[in-house]
């Protein structure tokens, strides 16, 4: 994976997608400072304009429909992790998801690529959120349904994910401390 920048005028959906899926679940799922960075480099302008809706004719097709999802929820969960900007573009993110799921767009992407329609709703602190998402994974089968059934749980429990209470500035609860201790979910 090469490291150049790229600024939003010549970046195109292509090119999100294609990093994205050369850089493989393995990456997707894991935390990698070189790949944080290689992706902060390549993308942040393109997440940037994507986050003041400067790309959203994107939308038009599966191809820019996948890389908003990508340049709006998975980018600062990279980008910026632990800090408060890796949620800042989630209701944004869920807005485009909803669009593009009622366009059929999520069912013209590859089978293993449509789980960036849903994860949105996946990591919304909401419950009717995290309902849908299980209903929308349910045809991925059982490994995106697993961490459907964990996110949704979570949001059952306590409302929010505890993990993020630091980031956001949150206080955590004795039951929250207790599970994040117990080595509950961490993100």
């Amino acid at each position: 994976m090469t490291t150049r920048s790229t600024n939003t005028l010549s970046t195109q959906p292509q090119d999100v997608v294609a990093f994205w899926v050369e850089a493989g679940p393995q990456q997707w799922f894991s935390k990698s400072a070189d790949f944080d960075a290689a992706f902060r480099a390549r993308f942040e302008a393109a997440h940037m304009a994507a986050a003041a809706r400067r790309l959203d004719g994107w939308l038009d097709v599966a191809p820019g429909a996948l890389a908003l999802m990508i340049l709006l929820d998975q980018f600062p969960r990279n980008a910026y992790r632990d800090t408060a900007h890796m949620f800042a573009t989630d209701p944004l993110a869920q807005h485009f998801a909803e669009r593009a799921i009622a366009a059929g767009l999520d069912l013209e992407v590859d089978t293993g690529l449509r789980q960036f329609f849903y994860l949105p709703f996946e990591h919304a602190e909401n419950l009717a959120a995290q309902n849908r998402c299980i209903a929308l994974m349910e045809p991925l089968g059982a490994e995106s349904l697993r961490w459907a059934v964990l996110h949704r749980d979570i949001i059952k429990r306590f409302g929010r994910f505890p993990h993020r209470n630091a980031a956001l500035g949150r206080q955590t609860s004795q039951a929250e401390r207790e599970f994040l201790e117990s080595g509950g979910f961490a993100g």
